[in-house]
C-alpha cells in the first residue's frame, strides 16, 4: 500500500483537478459521501441520537458540509459547528455551506472561545461527532480556539470519526501539534498518510479507512510516493520456496559474530532464529571461553572458538580468522551480545571495511560503530544496520526523543548518506533503503518490549540473506514476519509475558501461513 506525504497528496488533488479535469467540487462531493458511507458503517446507530460535524474554514470543514447534508437527507438529526464565520468561507467550501440553508440543518457560528464556551449544552446533544476542522496540511501546533475545541469533543468521551486526517496530527510524522482529536475511526481519502501509520498517530486515528474520491492511479506513478506500507504479500514475496530435492547446502551458510560473558543467550538467539527461518547451515563464532556454553544453548548450530583480547572478549585478533570464516559464506551477522570494549570495536570496524559477504549489524555492534559512521561508507559488502531508538540516537549523536519525533527522517537520512539498509526498530517499524524508499511494517504489539527480540530479528534477517534473498527485501520480509509472530503468539498466550524463545518457535508456522494465504 502506498502512503502518501501531505505535499504528496496536494499534488495529486491540484493534478487531478488541473490536468485530468475533475473539478474540486466533486472530488468534495466524492469526500463526503464516501466519507458518510464510512460514517454510517460504524456509528448508524449512535448517530440516530444526534450528530455535531465540527467544521474548519477550508476543505475540510467543506467536506464536513457534505457529510452533514447527506446525513440530513437521509434523516439523522445533524448540527454542524462552525470555527468561524459563514461570511469567511470561500470556493467550494461556501458552495456545500449554502447547501445546508434550504435542508434546514443548524449551522452554530463560533467565532471565539466565549462563543464555545457557552455551547457546553449543545455538545452533550450529540452522540457522535465528525472532525471536519484541520486537513493534511497541518504543519504548525494548534492553539487558541482551534486547540480549545478539540480538548472540548476529547472532552465528550463521544466517538469520533475523522475526515481525511484527525485534526491536529502531522500528516508526514505521526506526531500531534500541540493537540489532537481522539477519533475512532478515520477516513481518509485517495491515499493512507504516512501520519496515520506511525505513533504516536496510528493512536489517534483509531481505525483507518482508505476511500477513493475519482483521484486516477496513473498520477501516482508522476507523483512517486517514496513510502510503502508492509503487506502480507509483500512479505510472503521474499519467503524462499524449497523444491522438493533440496538439501541444506542449497540454503545457505551464515556466520554469526557474537557473544560476550553475560550475554550468550543473544548469540545464540540470533544464530537458532536464523535456522528457524530456513538457512540451512549456521556457525557461530564467539571468544574461545565462552564456546562451552554456546555448544549447549545452540544444538543445532555449529561453533567456531576465537582467539580472546581478555577472558570472553573478541578484538582485533580475531579479524582475520572470522574474515577467513567468512569467506565461504553467505551472510555475515554481527554485534547481539558481542559486549563495549574497545578492543571489539576495532574488531567490528575491521569486518566492516572487509566483509566478503553481505552484513547484518545489531547491538552492540552499532553501539562500536558509534562516532565512526564512515567506516560503512563504501564498503564491499551491502549492509542492514538494526538499531533501536537509543542505538539510532548513538549514531546519530541525537536524543531517543528526537529520533522518536521524526522516525523516517532520520531512518532514511542515515540510509541514503551511508547507501544502508536502516531497519529502525519500535512500534512501526521503519525500514529504509540507500535509495530513500521507506516501508512502514504495521504487524508487532506491545508484547514484544522483552530482552531478545532484537536478536531473533537479526537472525531472521540474516538467516533470509543466506538463503539468496536480496538484503532490503529480506530487511522488509523478516520485520514484517517477526512482528506478525508476535501477533499470533499474543492472540494465544495474551498481550505480555511471551518471550524470544517462543517467538523462534513460532517463527516455522507463520511462515506456513504467509505462504499459504498470500
Amino acid at each position: 500500500m502506498v502512503l502518501v506525504t501531505s505535499t504528496e497528496m496536494q499534488t495529486l488533488d491540484r493534478l487531478t483537478i488541473a490536468a485530468f479535469g475533475l473539478p474540486g467540487r466533486v472530488l468534495m462531493e466524492n469526500a463526503g459521501r464516501e466519507a458518510t458511507r464510512i460514517f454510517l458503517k460504524h456509528f448508524a446507530a449512535e448517530a440516530r441520537a444526534g450528530v455535531g460535524i465540527a467544521a474548519g474554514r477550508g476543505n475540510n470543514g467543506g467536506d464536513g458540509f457534505v457529510i452533514a447534508r447527506c446525513l440530513a437527507q437521509q434523516g439523522y438529526p445533524v448540527r454542524v459547528f462552525l470555527l468561524g464565520t459563514t461570511e469567511g468561507l470561500r470556493g467550494d467550501a461556501a458552495a456545500n455551506r449554502a447547501l445546508l440553508t434550504p435542508l434546514a440543518v443548524p449551522v452554530t457560528e463560533i467565532p471565539d472561545e466565549e462563543a464555545l464556551g457557552a455551547l457546553a449544552p449543545e455538545f452533550e446533544r450529540c452522540a457522535v461527532w465528525v472532525d471536519a476542522l484541520l486537513g493534511t496540511g497541518l504543519n504548525a501546533p494548534v492553539h487558541g480556539l482551534f486547540r480549545a475545541f478539540i480538548e472540548r469533543i476529547n472532552g465528550t468521551g463521544r466517538p469520533v470519526l475523522a475526515v481525511d486526517i484527525p485534526s491536529g496530527l502531522s500528516a508526514d510524522t505521526g506526531q500531534i501539534l500541540g493537540a489532537g482529536i481522539r477519533a475512532a475511526v478515520t477516513v481518509t481519502f485517495g491515499c493512507a498518510k504516512i501520519g496515520q501509520l506511525l505513533y504516536p498517530g496510528a493512536a489517534t486515528t483509531g481505525r483507518l479507512e482508505v476511500v477513493d474520491i475519482g483521484i486516477p492511479a496513473y498520477l501516482l506513478d508522476q507523483v512517486a510516493p517514496r513510502h510503502h506500507l508492509l503487506t502480507a504479500s509483500l512479505a510472503a514475496a521474499g519467503l524462499p520456496r524449497r523444491p522438493a530435492d533440496s538439501h541444506k547446502g542449497l540454503s545457505g551458510h551464515l556466520l554469526v559474530a557474537a557473544g560476550s560473558p553475560g550475554k550468550t543467550g543473544a548469540a545464540a538467539l540470533a544464530a537458532i532464529a536464523a535456522l528457524r527461518v530456513g538457512a540451512g547451515l549456521v556457525t557461530l563464532a564467539a571468544a574461545a571461553g565462552l564456546n562451552p556454553v554456546l555448544e549447549t544453548l545452540t544444538l543445532e548450530a555449529m561453533t567456531a572458538p576465537l582467539p580472546e583480547t581478555a577472558p570472553g572478549v573478541l578484538g582485533p585478533e580475531a579479524l582475520e580468522p572470522l574474515l577467513a570464516l567468512a569467506r565461504e559464506k553467505r551472510c555475515l551477522a554481527v554485534g547481539p551480545g558481542l559486549g563495549p570494549a574497545a578492543a571489539t570495536g576495532e574488531l567490528v570496524r575491521g569486518l566492516v571495511r572487509r566483509s566478503p559477504c553481505p552484513l547484518v549489524i545489531d547491538a552492540d555492534g552499532l553501539n562500536l560503530l558509534a562516532g565512526r559512521l564512515d567506516a560503512l561508507k563504501g564498503v564491499p559488502a551491502e549492509v542492514v544496520v538494526t538499531p533501536h531508538p537509543g542505538e539510532m540516537a548513538r549514531l546519530l549523536d541525537a536524543t531517543a526523543a528526537e529520533v522518536q519525533t521524526d522516525r523516517i527522517g532520520c531512518a532514511r537520512g542515515l540510509a541514503v548518506s551511508l547507501g544502508i539498509h536502516v531497519v529502525l526498530k519500535g512500534a512501526r517499524t521503519v525500514i529504509a533503503h540507500p535509495d530513500g524508499t521507506v516501508f512502514v511494517n504495521p504487524t508487532g504489539n506491545a508484547g514484544m518490549a522483552a530482552g531478545g527480540m532484537g536478536d531473533v530479528l537479526t537472525g531472521a534477517i540474516a538467516g533470509l540473506i543466506t538463503q539468496g534473498v536480496a538484503p532490503g527485501r529480506a530487511a522488509r520480509t523478516a520485520v514484517y514476519l517477526h512482528g506478525a509472530a508476535a501477533d499470533t503468539l499474543a492472540g494465544a498466550m495474551g498481550p505480555v509475558g511471551f518471550l524470544a524463545g517462543d517467538l523462534l518457535r513460532a517463527l516455522p508456522a507463520e511462515i506456513g501461513r504467509l505462504q499459504t494465504e498470500s
